[in-house]
């Protein structure tokens, strides 16, 4: 009833909005031309003007003088007396010829009418469609472009071509047409949002793509971000794992820094948006815009350097009140599972290990099981009935165990509309999601009111966005050791049952067999109690809203004034019950000391900004001119609390227990900003931008507070040019423009207090004798008054390609941008009482090309369709890290996972061992250099530096990174009548993941359960398996557990992303029912994912930090989703 409930409220809410009247335009034009008028109206209605001659003579010249007058009776006076009428349907202005009264029968009667259709050039169209509408009588235009046909006076035509839009023209009592076309809207004349500001994609003179409404809703995603995956060339989204919440990664043409953060900065109507967002409702979004070079996302300076991601919401667009319902509800499974040993493939490979360890130590040694000398070298008696084959044991599936199918739905209800002074969009959603793995959920309740309008030279608006979520989470990632759910459930002995006979956890796993005897094999906590007996469930809420009021204080010239600001709050609650043990024969299957713990995170943003515009038209000439200044403070509160020593489980909250630890901060930040931002088109050939934007940060030191970030481009619209239109060789090519742009942008994502010297708690002991422990502050970070941004000069060339009408679009770019003043951590002399501080010392370059293309079409018989491809190559690479280049070499979850940062590689690259296979026999042994303990079966590793020795530091090389090559994306949708069908694929190419789960699952110690790799392991010289597996041995030798390329693995993809079958009723059915449109779908998800990688997800990273990516050690699964939809429309 949750969901309904919400629904009702906003309907409820709607009650109150002014009932919807017609369009007001003021229009104030005398002794000018009819396409004038026409345009003008067009402007502020956003209604878009068909007419054909002789019927209309837009030369004509008129006179109109309205204000804030109905459309309908603007248009009266305009066209009164004339033999000129008008229909409105669908934003759409139908200028037509009056038709003559006459008699009934006589309109009936089919007679023959004749036509010719026209280009936007005048030139005559060959092959054009010409339907009656609602029949399947037509016919083709000719070599002249004329047609004839039998029609009756209450007839429509209806005209469509490839690259132009389809017309619908009246019959009436015309018996000749004169028709001209005009180029498809959705090809050039798309409004792309640029920052305060909005332009035609055909004049956009710098690097942005831009989705839309339809490539965003109706999918069963938590987070907005993961629309944009495949979509957009040069925008590398990632679902990092698969919790219910969304675990999204967005990386716009590379990484441009090595420790400040790499994240897009989001824009959501105008507010920036760090926090919640995976509270934003897909269903608001209306499109978004990510400004991929320098020069358009320099307007908004100190943080543009990673891209900038504008989202704009829906508002009212429809004459009458709309509202549309958008529901689904589907069912997901994990999409992968990991091919695991069974319990008797287990034991096998657990005795041999055992064995090889008593081997090892006794060539030729006899004693049997359980009298070896040590304990290790002997195999547990639990596993000898498994040896035996007996039918019928415990044969527990881990993964079985912990996932599940899970259902997901959603309820959307908007309602929008148009009044007199204001238009709104008002909408409320309901999210639920399970986790594919047990216990894990997310729960989402959203709401937003969209409004705005005009009453005379006043501009106003009002957005305002509360969400609330719950999400109960399991601690999915992260190695066995810490109680990684994932990780636990893939080592875990198949042979140990989930529960005990009486109904509690079975708790073996965790040290049974290192207790008396210890056969070392490790302890592994039961993964179904890890996600049952501990919890974590975080309640979070999020306001976005913004107030604007603007003034057009003369032609040309308006002013606005806006503030909006952001709150997310997020309140952590985690408990873990007594009745779980701690890890460790030493607890076993012990009671355990209670743990709760409780964090409360606080963000308060707000925004206020002024902005004055100058917008006009010289004949020819276009120039808009903003300056905006702007003031943004982020304050940030959080607390948290530990307690123990609980009595019992039933009081689960902090006071249930004794408070043993605690902390709090509260943070600031601030920023002023100064933006001049000048646009001039000339005919819409040639378009020039330029723009400075000026930061001051509170973040960085008080020599370099204030930043000024550049930017200019121009664009040349080639096709426009006489010598190109009167080119007959290039008449198929519709549009051509050139641009090329540069500009420099900055990256604040660092620590608040940086570059200052600030204390950090710690301990002292004061007193005689043994003293006492004293609670006291030391110094943590040096002074740097110097401390500044990091810094992104990028020059981007491109190129937009228009052909055959529209029919092809192709769009190239290329891009190279360097990034100066990059922040590292110095090492410093140890007598300043310090050992790093943070500077500006590095360099990095990213360089790349872009490629995207579609096409679309919509043709009279009703089928239509819509392609797209895009492909991005980005290649990243240091170019200086201080005075001495000295790389920088980081571990990762486990101590020898080595990364290194160096001069002439990208970031954060593996630098490991290279294993080169297996010694086979003595003979190889002998052959290669090696570490003293191998053996036969044992790794072989490349000696690097060739000195003839095999030297665990020395021997590591750069082995691939967790960059790809390139990434792509392509898909289509396609509809006939009622049907349509979309489907759409990403992929990457190139990019290594580091697998250190098979640090555990292939290490052929038989200590924990493993894949079915083992199968392919070693025997002895005569069976020497796949030749690249090592030997079982409890006890390894030859250090084949050492990290190396053997954990390094192809992450290469290609995804079935989204696939969609629906269906709308006809609108004869649907509105005896009064309703305007009925649609139902069937939708699946990650359907499928061709790959190598042998792990769950080939997207994965653990590790957040551009030093140290790609790297799998348990990870939440992604789950593949069916579900059944419904979109209705009243």
């Amino acid at each position: 009833m949750k969901p309904f409930r919400l629904l009702l409220a906003a309907v409820l809410l709607v009650a109150s909005v002014t009932a919807v009247s017609a369009q007001q335009v003021t229009v104030r034009l005398r002794q000018v031309k009819l396409v004038q008028v026409l345009d003008e109206i067009s402007r502020q209605t956003g209604y878009a003007f068909y007419h054909s001659r002789p019927t209309v003579d837009p030369d004509r010249i008129v006179s109109l003088d309205v204000t804030d007058t109905k459309l309908e009776t603007a248009l009266d006076r305009l066209f009164a007396g004339t033999r000129i009428g008008y229909e409105i349907r669908n934003q759409k202005i139908y200028l037509v010829a009056k038709n003559d009264p006459q008699n009934e029968a006589t309109r009936q009667q089919p007679r023959p009418v004749k036509g010719q259709v026209k280009d936007a050039a005048g030139e005559p169209v060959i092959g054009a469609t010409v339907v009656v509408k609602g029949t399947t009588k037509g016919a083709s235009t000719g070599i002249d472009g004329g047609f004839t046909l039998d029609v009756t006076p209450d007839d429509v035509l209806v005209v469509s071509y490839i690259g132009y839009d389809t017309q619908e023209i009246p019959v009436g009592s015309r018996t000749s047409f004169d028709i001209q076309l005009r180029e498809e809207a959705t090809t050039l004349d798309d409004v792309v949002v640029i920052g305060y500001g909005a332009v035609k994609k055909r004049d956009v003179s710098t690097a942005i793509s831009s989705i839309k409404a339809e490539d965003i809703a109706n999918r069963p995603i938590t987070d907005f971000r993961q629309s944009m995956a495949g979509k957009m060339p040069g925008v590398q989204v990632m679902q990092t794992g698969g919790d219910p919440e969304g675990n999204v990664m967005v990386r716009v043409r590379g990484i441009s820094s090595a420790t400040a953060g790499n994240d897009p900065l989001y824009i959501v109507d105008g507010v920036p948006m760090e926090n919640g967002l995976s509270n934003l409702n897909t269903n608001d979004i209306e499109s978004m815009e990510v400004l991929k070079d320098a020069s358009s996302a320099a307007i908004y300076g100190s943080r543009g350097s990673n891209g900038v991601i504008l989202i704009t919401t829906k508002k009212g667009k429809s004459e009458t009140i709309q509202v549309t319902y958008d529901g689904y509800y589907g069912i997901e499974q994990v999409s992968k599972k990991i091919d695991l040993m069974n319990a008797y493939q287990y034991a096998q490979v657990s005795k041999e290990a055992h064995d090889a360890a008593y081997l090892d130590q006794y060539p030729g040694g006899t004693a049997p099981n359980g009298d070896r000398p040590e304990s290790y070298m002997n195999y547990p008696v639990e596993l000898v009935p498994y040896l035996n084959g007996e039918p019928g044991l415990t044969d527990t599936d881990w993964q079985d165990a912990i996932f599940r199918t899970a259902s997901t739905t959603s309820h959307n209800i908007a309602i929008s509309g148009k009044g007199k002074h204001v238009n709104y969009f008002i909408s409320g959603n309901y999210y639920y999601k399970e986790g594919v793995i047990i216990n894990s959920d997310f729960e989402r309740y959203s709401f937003r009111m969209n409004l705005d309008g005009k009453y005379k030279n006043f501009k106003y608006g009002v957005n305002f966005s509360p969400s609330y979520s719950k999400s109960n989470k399991v601690n999915a990632s992260g190695d066995y050791n810490s109680g990684g759910i994932v990780q636990s459930a893939l080592t875990s002995c198949p042979i140990w049952p989930i529960y005990n006979e009486d109904g509690t956890f079975n708790f073996q796993g965790n040290g049974y067999w290192r207790i008396g005897t210890d056969y070392q094999h490790n302890e592994i906590l039961n993964p179904v109690a890890l996600a049952t007996l501990q919890s974590e469930v975080i309640d979070r809420m999020s306001m976005t809203g913004r107030a604007f009021l603007g003034y057009d204080i003369c032609k040309g010239l308006s002013f606005q004034t806006s503030f909006g600001g952001s709150f997310y709050g997020a309140i952590d609650n985690k408990y873990r019950s007594s009745e779980l043990p701690l890890r460790g024969k030493a607890y076993y299957d012990a009671p355990s000391n209670p743990e709760g713990y409780s964090s409360a995170g606080f963000y308060f943003n707000w925004l206020i900004e002024n902005q004055l515009t100058y917008d006009r038209m010289f004949g020819d000439h276009s120039l808009n001119v903003i300056l905006v200044q702007s003031a943004q403070k982020e304050t940030y509160k959080t607390l948290n609390v530990t307690a123990t020593d609980y009595p019992n489980d039933q009081n689960q909250t902090i006071g249930g227990g004794t408070v043993s630890d605690g902390d709090s901060k509260t943070e600031q930040w601030s920023l002023a900003s100064y933006l001049a931002r000048v646009q001039y088109n000339y005919k819409g050939k040639y378009m020039l931008s330029a723009a400075i934007r000026a930061d001051g940060s509170s973040r960085f030191g008080k020599n370099n507070r204030w930043g000024y970030f550049p930017s200019a481009s121009a664009a040349w619209r080639i096709s426009g040019e006489p010598f190109f239109q009167n080119a007959e060789a290039l008449s198929w090519i519709s549009d051509l423009k050139i641009r090329a742009s540069y500009g420099q942008t900055g990256n604040f994502q660092i620590g608040n207090y940086r570059h200052l010297a600030t204390m950090s708690g710690d301990d002292y002991i004061l007193g005689t004798g043994s003293g006492s422990l004293v609670s006291g502050y030391k110094p943590s970070d040096v002074e740097n008054p110097d401390l500044t941004w990091e810094k992104t000069s990028m020059f981007n060339v491109g190129a937009d390609l228009s052909l055959l009408g529209g029919y092809f679009n192709l769009t190239a770019e290329y891009y190279y941008a360097n990034t100066t003043d990059m922040l590292l951590e110095v090492p410093i002399p140890h007598l300043t009482g310090y050992s790093t501080t943070l500077m500006n010392i590095g360099k990095v370059n990213n360089r790349g090309w872009e490629l995207s293309a579609t096409s679309q079409h919509s043709y009279a018989n009703g089928i239509s369709y819509s392609l797209n491809a895009n492909w991005a190559k980005n290649t990243n690479e240091v170019k200086a890290l201080g005075a001495n280049d000295t790389p920088i070499i980081q571990s990762g979850s486990v101590d020898h996972a080595y990364y290194i940062t160096k001069v002439g590689e990208p970031i954060g690259s593996y630098y490991l061992l290279v294993q080169d296979g297996i010694f086979r026999n003595e003979e190889d042994l002998k052959a290669y250099p090696h570490v003293s303990t191998a053996q036969p079966g044992d790794f072989r590793f490349v000696d690097v530096d060739g000195d003839g020795e095999i030297d665990l530091e020395k021997d590591r090389t750069i082995v691939g990174n967790y960059m790809p090559d390139f990434t792509y994306g392509f898909g289509g949708s396609f509809g006939y009548r009622g049907l349509d069908f979309s489907v759409a694929f990403q992929g990457v190419h190139g990019n290594e993941i580091l697998n250190l789960n098979r640090r555990y699952l292939d290490n052929m110690e038989g200590n924990t359960n493993g894949t079915t790799v083992a199968f392919n392991r070693w025997k002895s010289p005569t069976e020497i398996g796949d030749g690249n597996t090592n030997r079982a041995n409890r006890k390894q030798t030859g250090n084949n557990t050492r990290t190396s390329t053997w954990h390094v693995e192809d992450g290469s993809y290609l995804r079935l992303q989204n696939i969609a079958l629906g269906y709308t009723l006809p609108e004869k059915w649907t509105k005896k029912f009064y309703v305007e449109k009925l649609r139902i779908y069937v939708s699946a998800q990650n359907l499928v994912t061709w790959t190598d990688y042998s792990g769950y997800n080939p997207e994965v990273s653990n590790r957040t930090s551009a030093l140290t990516p790609g790297e799998d050690y348990g990870t939440y699964p992604l789950a593949k989703t069916y579900m059944v939809g419904l979109n209705v429309t009243f």
